[in-house]
């Protein structure tokens, strides 16, 4: 029985001796294991953290250089400036802030330090900084001069400053409905309005491609063989835009805004032999390196190119031109005004509601009448007429390398045959044009009858310093030479004796014609009460045209006619244009001579002869 006792006893103590053991074993085992796992961590993070982190760290600011170079410079847009190039739209070096997740000791502190810095949402930079295994995060761009020294004091672990590129346009609001600018839309970053979205897929240039190993989840493999196609930079432009012209006729046409209380306005300037445009303004104007503050979104548009409208009077100088080429009329041709025309139903009157009796062709267009120009229409034909305002380029694009060009509409000419709608578009009304296909047809007339195309664009400079000329292209012929200097001197004698007398510049030839327009209504059928826009048309000087201009004014509220507003500020520009050229003065007679001529020989004899006496001496010369 004792030993029995004394054997239980002792078994049952080695029992729980040996429970004990293993006990302690198993904590022994957890422990080893834990420090085994503690001491690969530590490993772990010698060998990225010491060891190799400058090997890591070169690897992170490679991922900038690499991205770097996998994106293409924008080319660069210049003006023309006495010979040189004025820079208008430029990339600008500024710095850009980026992580290396990897390297950053806590993630929460950090994003709280950055936020305030960077002024970032807080939790999203917690999330990118948080992924351990991601080389490079980008965190802001563009940085301010605070925002940098700040970034450089905080002395964050794994938060580095890189250089980088933005758009700046250096000349603020000069031009800036030509170029446009660079902005977000969609998730893509690229040109919006003018030439920098018109031109984007040049000025971009092509973005470089990254061929690197993957491991078999799709990761890169940071070790593996790289190949880098780089990026092809973006070309650079230089427009046809003078920008001593340019800025002068943007500062007439604010102080003129200002000065007749206009809502709005435009004024082009082209070089009349080859259609370069040498300036292009618009009223109102904006900021494109702070577009983003424009509230209205109208400011954005260019009213040269995107906006038709009913010209008036203006006009008038197609209709009688169309007329003349044709043989119907010539600038001696009379007729009886009566001061009205009745046709289906409408009685259309002269705009100051007077009758004139016997007067020629040129009268018509120095005292600007309606009945004169519907006489005209009716000798050419409607048919004819439709197609010579075609010809001119009404109704079409004039495709001009500028985003956002409209067609106008006459429509009304095309599928109408009743002779109210021709009556009324004889003198401006009943179709649109835009500012830029009015010069361009003005500029007809002072090319000897030609049309070009509007020319926007002078030069293209590659990204391999090759550069393109971009030739001035001719469109068609429209009127005879002839036909061209006979309404260029009709229109010399509306500037001398007509409505166009403020327009003159004295020393030289100036040709031109006014126009004041109703306003049609977007509410209801008609025209709007007591609004107009006044144009004025013309070049000079009219023996060797060197410059066409259009002056646009809408709602002038100090002045009624165009006379009074656009003539004298085309008057203005042309003759700042003329002496900046240093154009010698040309005119030859004074208005007593020209009523002389009138009095004593055919007009259209005598200009004719002139213009074959030039041209005889001009092949002399060649010879």
């Amino acid at each position: 029985m004792a030993n029995a006792q004394k054997n239980g006893k002792y078994r049952t103590g080695s029992y729980c001796e040996l429970n004990k053991n293993v006990e302690n074993s198993r904590i022994y085992a957890l422990v080893f294991l834990i420090f085994i796992v503690a001491l690969a961590v530590f490993c772990r993070l010698y060998f990225f953290q010491v060891k190799n982190y400058n090997y890591y760290r070169a690897l992170a600011e490679n991922q900038h250089s690499l991205f770097r170079s996998l994106i293409p410079k924008r080319g660069e847009i210049f003006l023309k400036d006495r010979g040189a190039l004025y820079p208008v739209a430029v990339n600008k070096e500024t710095k850009m802030a980026y992580a290396v997740p990897k390297e950053i000791e806590n993630a929460a502190d950090a994003s709280n330090i950055l936020s305030d810095i960077l002024g970032l949402d807080k939790d999203d930079l917690k999330t990118k900084l948080g992924e351990k295994d991601d080389m490079y995060e980008v965190l802001k761009h563009r940085l301010s001069e605070k925002e940098i020294n700040e970034i450089k004091k905080s002395k964050l672990r794994g938060v580095r400053l890189a250089d980088e590129d933005f758009r700046y346009y250096p000349a603020g609001e000069l031009a800036s409905h030509i170029l446009g600018f660079v902005g977000w839309r969609d998730n893509e970053f690229g040109g919006r309005y003018g030439t920098e979205l018109f031109f984007e897929d040049r000025l971009k240039g092509e973005s470089g491609k990254l061929f690197q190993n993957k491991d078999a989840s799709g990761k890169w493999i940071a070790t593996g063989d790289r190949e880098i196609a780089h990026a092809k930079d973006g070309d650079s432009l230089v427009l046809s835009l003078d920008h001593i012209v340019q800025y002068e006729t943007e500062k007439l046409l604010a102080s003129a805004i200002e000065k007749y209380q206009a809502e709005r306005g435009a004024i082009i300037v082209m070089e009349a032999e080859t259609g370069k445009i040498l300036a292009m303004a618009n009223y109102p104007s904006f900021n494109p390196n702070d577009y983003a503050k424009t509230e209205d979104m109208e400011a954005f548009r260019n009213l040269a190119v995107s906006d038709p409208y009913e010209c008036g009077s203006v006009f008038k100088t197609f209709s009688l031109a169309a007329a003349i080429d044709s043989g119907k009329i010539n600038a001696n041709t009379t007729y009886i005004d009566t001061g009205a025309v009745s046709e289906a139903g409408y009685t259309i009157r002269n705009s100051d509601l007077k009758a004139y009796g016997k007067q020629t062709m040129t009268n018509v267009l120095e005292k600007s009448l309606n009945t004169g120009v519907i006489f005209a229409e009716k000798l050419t034909g409607n048919e004819t007429f439709l197609d010579y305002m075609q010809k001119f380029g009404f109704g079409d694009l004039t495709n001009v390398d500028i985003f956002g060009e409209a067609a106008g509409d006459i429509k009304n000419l095309k599928n109408s045959k009743r002779n109210i709608e021709f009556f009324t578009a004889s003198y401006g009304q009943g179709i649109t044009v835009t500012p830029l296909q009015l010069i361009s047809a003005y500029n007809v007339i002072a090319n000897n009858g030609v049309l070009l195309k509007p020319q926007i664009v002078e030069k293209i400079m590659h990204s391999d310093e090759t550069v393109s000329e971009i030739a001035p292209q001719e469109v068609r012929r429209v009127i005879s030479q002839r036909s061209a200097y006979e309404i260029g001197q009709m229109l010399r004698s509306v500037v001398v004796k007509g409505h166009g007398k403020r327009a003159d510049v004295q020393g030289y030839l100036v040709a031109g014609k006014t126009g004041t327009a109703q306003v049609a209504s977007n509410k209801v059928k008609g025209y709007e009460e007591g609004k107009s826009i006044g144009s004025f048309a013309g070049f000079a000087p009219a023996d060797n045209p060197k410059f066409t201009i259009l002056v646009r004014l809408d709602d002038p509220k100090t002045v009624e006619w165009a006379e009074s507003s656009a003539a004298p500020t085309f008057g203005e520009l042309m003759k700042f244009l003329l002496e900046y050229y240093r154009i010698e003065p040309t005119e030859k007679y004074s208005s007593a001579e020209l009523d002389k001529f009138n009095q004593e020989h055919n007009l259209r004899n005598y200009f004719i002869k002139k213009q074959e006496q030039k041209d005889d001496g001009n092949n002399q010369e060649k010879k």
